[in-house]
């Protein structure tokens, strides 16, 4: 693909057309061919929080009923690595890196990580070249449809599984779950469950089974990990 065929693609001509090509070079491409530079990583650096900016204020205007809690966990499954390297592919950007010899034999145009980092340049060079209004432009267009998936598909998972990449993500463990009482007779009996994070016990929950039990006090965790995250 040329650039100009990218361009059109992106629905973005650039003024500069060096500043694309820069965000479009992998540093394996410069060490090959020095002349060439610079490579793509101050652009990257900069396209990081300029799309960190651009996702966290669209989640923040998009969804005005979310507290912090959701708003942090959308805004970090659209900017993941994975996301982003789903985005450069859709618009076909491992076709035109500038790649070393090297990596282009190792994969390099489909390797998550390059695209990732080739799509933050992107961004990076998009907003020198035109200001935020492009950047905005071109990523509300990838991320509407791409927060809708992840709002399902978040729907669907069970509050044990929630609070269990939570606390993996925020905090390096997973919960333990300990059923503390069972009252009723055999026919009708109600499970007491609590969810500890570490040794502090996070939720406590009441169910007909021990799984049901379990289940409340993951929920009860979550609203409890909310009501900290907005005081």
């Amino acid at each position: 693909m040329s650039l100009k065929a990218f361009q059109e693609r992106i629905g973005y001509p650039f003024q500069d057309e060096e500043l694309l090509l820069c965000a479009l070079t992998h540093p394996s491409y410069v060490n090959e061919h020095p002349e060439e530079g610079p490579d793509n990583q101050r652009l990257e650096f900069l396209g990081d929080a300029v799309l960190n900016f651009v996702v966290a204020a669209w989640v923040f205007e998009r969804y005005p009923s979310f507290q912090e809690g959701e708003m942090t966990r959308l805004r970090a499954a659209l900017v993941r690595e994975e996301t982003l390297a789903e985005f450069a592919a859709q618009l076909g950007l491992g076709e035109v890196l500038r790649l070393g010899r090297g990596e282009e034999e190792g994969g390099g145009r489909d390797r998550p990580a390059n695209l990732e980092d080739g799509f933050e340049a992107l961004m990076g060079a998009l907003y020198l070249d035109g200001g935020l209004e492009p950047v905005r432009r071109f990523l509300h267009r990838l991320i509407e449809p791409a927060a809708e998936a992840v709002l399902a598909a978040e729907a669907d998972k069970d509050a044990k599984s929630r609070l269990q990449e939570w606390a993996q993500a925020e905090r390096g463990i997973t919960p333990r779950y300990r059923i503390v009482a069972e009252r009723g007779p055999d026919h009708a009996k109600t499970f007491v469950a609590e969810v500890l994070l570490g040794r502090e016990v996070a939720g406590r929950g009441e169910g007909h089974s021990k799984q049901a039990a379990e289940r409340a006090a993951a929920q009860e965790a979550l609203e409890n990990i909310e009501l900290e995250l907005r005081t």
